[in-house]
């Protein structure tokens, strides 16, 4: 019997991380179904099982429960509350974010949540504009994103000849250099680098001169799709309650609010602050994100 419950215990944990593997489950879902496994195993031994099994030997399946169950939910309550780390995937964040980067995000500057619900429950500050923030992708929310704040809501936005307007205030941007990088693909790209100080939040951005504001035949029919007018020489958008509007910081080649519309407040995951790896540029570790 102890063999086969052995196996089951093996099994299960095993398709838990295939299920997470093929996306088909979050790992935040996954480890709070590894928690309430562990969880009820040690629980069942303590209340039936030990006393049943007298000076046998315990089996593995409930040691390893038992073992395991402290330190999943550590890092649960960790990952869920308080501190999560995520990977860069893409350069949609030049030069603020580098592919490859391995950051930290404050799960509870923007309100504490119910795991897994993602359910605000305690209201603590509200994105700013300028806050880099990871957030569930409204077009697949089991998917998270992360972008830069450039209207809150409420807000009137503007993106003319590549340069934010809030609400009828032009935000200044400061032309520092040319910048060149190859992507993923091994396109050589041409940008040109500026700081642009966004609510008095002073960040780098990369814009390319020769493309436009927006691929219109890209822009897809997002909820209150009716608050922007968006043209390949011009975007404009009322920003709606509860929601916000988000840009990559490499303009030109991100596919951001422009393109998929706003993002929730219930869709919002958390604030990034600090870059804790980078394999292959070691200087950037330790670095803050502005």
């Amino acid at each position: 019997m102890d063999k086969i419950l052995n196996l089951l215990f093996l099994g299960a944990a095993l398709a838990g991380v295939a299920l997470v593997y093929y996306s088909m489950m979050s790992i935040e879902l996954f480890m709070l179904l590894l928690l309430l496994l562990a969880g009820g195993v040690a629980l069942l031994d303590r209340l039936v099982l030990r006393a049943k099994r007298a000076a046998e030997k315990e089996p593995l399946w409930v040691e390893y429960s038992k073992s395991f169950f402290p330190v999943i939910l550590v890092v649960f309550l960790l990952r869920s509350f308080l501190v999560e780390p995520f990977q860069i995937p893409s350069g949609s964040m030049m030069p603020t974010l580098q592919v490859g980067d391995f950051i930290l995000v404050n799960k509870f500057t923007f309100g504490i949540r119910l795991p897994v619900l993602n359910q605000k429950i305690i209201d603590v500050n509200t994105p700013q504009r300028g806050d880099v923030m990871v957030f569930r992708y409204p077009e697949n929310p089991s998917v998270n994103y992360i972008k830069r704040v450039v209207a809150v809501p409420g807000d009137v936005l503007e993106y003319r000849d590549k340069q934010l307007t809030i609400n009828g205030v032009l935000q200044q941007q400061q032309h520092d250099s040319a910048y060149n990088y190859v992507r993923g693909d091994s396109t050589f790209v041409h940008t040109e680098r500026s700081a642009e100080t966004l609510n008095g939040h002073v960040h780098d951005i990369l814009v390319n001169p020769d493309l436009p504001l927006v691929n219109v035949g890209s822009v897809a029919n997002f909820p209150f799709r009716e608050n922007c007018s968006i043209t390949e020489r011009l975007v404009r958008c009322t920003v709606p309650p509860g929601n916000y509007f988000m840009m990559g910081d490499n303009r030109d080649d991100s596919r951001d609010s422009r393109y998929w519309g706003f993002v929730p407040d219930k869709f919002i995951v958390g604030k990034a602050f600090a870059i804790w790896m980078n394999f292959g540029d070691l200087k950037r570790v330790g670095s803050s994100i502005n």
